[in-house]
Parts: structure tokens; C-alpha cells; sequence
């Protein structure tokens, strides 16, 4: 699966923290890191997760994270799976969001 596919997930992930902290998606403005720590494959099964970690007057600095938690087993069959006994940190992301405080429409 190419590293692609992980950042539209993260991407998803920062616009979903903006509409619950601020009532708007804001604007995904940069990445500060990214780290591909595994590789992942059709069929396998993910979960992603993202934090915001510092919050300035506009911006929104977020920690994100995806990890494999089953696979395919096509060994078995064409449609057989299972879950990993431990999941796999696939990647791990920093980026910054930014919600013009004019869109901003929760108080904090």
C-alpha cells in the first residue's frame, strides 16, 4: 500500500480534530515529521488515531498515529484474515492545522 493512502488518513484525521475542537476543517498547513515504520499491504486492517497537542490562536499542532491491527491470510483462503496478537506502529505524523479564528465557532 503506498505511503499515500496513510496520509489521506491522517488528513482525514486532522480536518475531523478541527470540526470537533473549533466547528470548522480549517486548513491543513504543514507536516512537521513523518515516519513510515512498517509497511502495510492490501488487506490489511488499521486503526488511526490523531491528538491535539498545542493550541495557538489559529493554530492546532496534532500527533498522529496509524497502526495495523490484522491481516489477510490468503494462505488460507481468498477471504480468510485475522488480528494480530500485537498491533504494528505503521506511522507516525506531526503536523499543524490552521482555523481562521473568523471560523472558529467554539469557546475554550
Amino acid at each position: 500500500m503506498a505511503g499515500a493512502a496513510q496520509l489521506k488518513i491522517v488528513g482525514d484525521l486532522i480536518t475531523e480534530l478541527a470540526m470537533r475542537y473549533d466547528g470548522d476543517e480549517g486548513l491543513f498547513r504543514a507536516y512537521e515529521s513523518v515516519e513510515f515504520l512498517a509497511p502495510l499491504y492490501a488487506g490489511d486492517w488499521i486503526e488511526a488515531n490523531g491528538r491535539i497537542v498545542s493550541v495557538g490562536t489559529t493554530s492546532r499542532g496534532c500527533e498522529f498515529e496509524v497502526w495495523k491491527i490484522g491481516t489477510a491470510r490468503t494462505d488460507i483462503s481468498e477471504s480468510a484474515a485475522e488480528f494480530l496478537d500485537e498491533p504494528v506502529l505503521t506511522l507516525k505524523a506531526a503536523g499543524t492545522t490552521v482555523v481562521p479564528r473568523e471560523h472558529q465557532r467554539f469557546a475554550h
